[in-house]
């Protein structure tokens, strides 16, 4: 018994005389020359320890490396994949006695981490692990064609694994993409290769912090290559986001079910240093849902469904990345108001109070527009919704197509039904230089015209149905500019109407009295201003302009009426809000209604419209009703009667 006691004690003394001598017994330099080669044994690639180390057993393992350095893939954009100041890695003695190898903690400080693939798609961070050099150009080859296979029996087991500071870089040299992290502080936790990765710490991109969640379901999968799961939170100040999905085709493919989701798209904007200027009420929380997915370049999202501010949107959107930006997308939005996301009109500035009743013109608005958001991107987009709301236009269900494509945007209307007609159309604008480049065409059949006109221009003196139809273009970088520049035709054709403003039967029938000597209304109806109570009606009305420089110039106007029929040609000018107009009315010689087949009129009269948009004067021009009737025996005495109301 004694000896064995004895024997006993001779061992313990043995195990503490090696704890506290080995260490000067093994000098720390040769530990870590052994552990450099065995990492660039196993993974093909160099790890510099340059810095002093340091190595303690009590009460347990702990290594420390400063100034650690390890080696890129050949032809990396950078000689290191990763560098630290420091790593301190603590290993418990049980698991060296158990003969499994273990680490209870990992501790990385200011790590600059660099992950990168080639212009051939190869990445860096495919390493040969434990099999040598041999293996390593092995994994370089499989890196762009194949996936690594780890040794049998290879594990790793981290306790903890903590990193502070320092930041990650990730380039892509098929793309030329570069995005930065710093201000890492994470924990990682690794039971097993072959179990579950859990991640969890913030990070800082573009200046914002994010605090981040991740669960890798096998590393193992990850490193060889194969089909694996992941699920990842991040949230911030500016966005929430959720991901639950797979990566696929040997990390070439990113898969699941994602939702984005966020308070304000102003502070997304301004945070990427975009001048979003929008109303209070508009751009601000968000969120987006759909199955993901994320190959070659192309993020793709199906069975989206999206919201904003009031907005709510079903479809389809894929983006592609690059050196540009590309988007695609069919998308239904639904119910659309656009009033809260176009800019406030520009208000005409304040006239003077002034006692002179001539008639003020419209301001058009002189400040530059800025188009250059049409350079941003490249897109092809297809919007469907059951309604919409542009100022006070209303219009039904409609799809609308976008295309865009280094500046140049396509704008086409597919499907239009609004103001009880519908149509269709298309729009040009060149915003790839200055002065910006515009072209329309559109169509529009069986549109009432009252409603549409007063909705978009304010204009309410037009009754009936017909047809619109408008080739016009212009350039400018101003709506004044756009305005004055305008060039083309546009035509119309309504039925069954009316014009506002004055009944043109009524002038002519006095204007017949006064030619047979009654002049008891001559100042009541030959000589009235605008009256909205008064309307000429008509069976059909059909015309054209022809615009340059902002002006339309009109020459077959032709207006049909059961008692009426009126000729005009005139000019409107646009950029000076003024018209300028002259019909001849005749009347017909009978006064049966619809049912005269009589197209005589026998009697004719010239009427000018004349003046500023808002304050439309219609007066008779006698001057040329007496030429017409210049033969007729009655011409004298009519002039002598008028001088005094006419001036002769």
């Amino acid at each position: 018994m004694k000896r064995v006691l004895k024997l006993a004690g001779a061992l313990v003394l043995l195990l503490v005389i090696a704890v506290v001598v080995a260490p000067m017994l093994i000098p720390t330099s040769t530990i870590i020359a052994q552990l450099e080669q065995q990492v660039e044994a196993n993974t093909g690639r160099k790890l510099e320890i340059a810095g002093d180390s340091e190595l303690s057993i009590l009460p347990r393992l702990n290594i420390t490396l400063n100034d650690v350095r390890f080696e890129n893939m050949a032809g990396g954009s950078q000689p290191h994949m990763l560098t630290m100041d420091q790593l301190a890695v603590h290993i418990p003695w049980v698991s060296l006695f158990s003969g499994e190898f273990q680490l209870e903690q990992f501790v990385i400080r200011n790590p600059k981490i660099l992950l990168e693939k080639n212009k051939a798609g190869q990445a860096n961070w495919v390493l040969a692990l434990g099999a040598g050099e041999a293996s390593a150009q092995s994994a370089q080859q499989a890196g762009a064609s194949g996936p690594v296979k780890l040794p049998a029996g290879f594990d790793i087991s981290l306790g903890e694994v903590a990193i502070y500071g320092g930041e990650l870089i990730y380039i892509d040299g098929m793309s030329g993409a570069r995005q930065e992290l710093s201000g890492l502080d994470v924990i990682i936790t690794l039971p097993s290769l072959y179990k579950a990765l859990e991640l969890e710490g913030k990070v800082t991109f573009q200046g914002e912090t994010f605090a981040l969640n991740m669960t890798v379901d096998t590393p193992a999968k990850a490193i060889e290559n194969k089909d694996f799961s992941f699920a990842q939170t991040l949230e911030s100040r500016l966005v929430n986001l959720t991901f639950d999905g797979q990566i696929t085709q040997q990390g070439k493919v990113f898969s699941g079910a994602l939702t984005l989701a966020g308070d304000s798209v102003k502070d997304i904007a301004q945070w990427q240093k975009v001048d979003l200027k929008a109303k209070a009420e508009a751009f601000n929380q968000f969120e987006v849902a759909g199955e993901m997915r994320f190959a070659n370049d192309i993020f793709s999202l199906q069975s989206l469904q999206a919201k904003l501010d009031k907005l709510e949107i079903q479809g389809r959107s894929e983006i592609k990345l690059g050196e540009r930006l590309r988007v695609e997308a069919n998308v239904d939005l639904g119910m659309l108001d656009l009033n809260p996301y176009l800019p406030e009109p520009v208000k005409a500035p304040e006239q003077p109070d002034t006692s002179s009743s001539e008639p003020q013109p419209i301001v058009w608005d002189d400040s530059e527009m800025d188009l250059s958001a049409l350079n941003m991107l490249d897109a092809n987009v297809v919007i469907r919704s059951s309604g919409l709301l542009a100022r006070e236009v209303k219009l039904g269900a409609n799809q609308f197509s976008v295309a865009l494509n280094k500046g140049k945007a396509k704008l086409s209307m597919d499907k239009f039904t609004a103001y009880e007609g519908n149509g269709k159309g298309v729009v040009h604008v060149n915003a790839a230089s200055k002065p910006y480049q515009i072209t329309t065409n559109f169509a529009l059949n069986s549109i009432n015209a009252e409603p549409l006109l007063t909705d978009a221009i304010g204009f309410d003196k037009v009754l009936g149905k017909g047809s619109l139809n408008w080739d016009l273009e212009t350039r400018g970088v101003s709506q004044k500019q756009f305005v004055s520049a305008l060039a083309g035709e546009l035509a119309f054709e309504f039925k069954d109407g009316g014009v506002k403003g004055a009944n043109l039967a009524e002038m002519v029938r006095k204007g017949k009295e006064m030619l047979k000597g009654d002049f008891s209304s001559v100042s009541e109806g030959l000589n009235a201003d605008f009256d909205p109570n008064q309307k000429t009606d008509f069976s059909a009305l059909t015309g054209s302009f022809q615009f340059l420089n902002g002006v339309g110039r009109n020459r077959d106007l032709n207006l049909a009426s059961p008692l009426i029929r009126i000729t005009g040609e005139g000019e409107v000018d646009l950029p000076k809000t003024y018209v300028n107009y002259r019909v001849v009315t005749g009347i017909v010689d009978t006064i049966e209604g619809q049912q005269s087949q009589d197209d005589s009129t026998g009697f004719k009269v010239p009427v000018r419209i004349k003046g500023p948009f808002h304050q439309v004067e219609t007066k008779l021009d006698l001057s040329g009703a007496a030429k017409d009737k210049a033969k007729d025996a009655v011409k004298d005495k009519l002039k002598d009667k008028l001088k005094g109301f006419f001036g002769g």
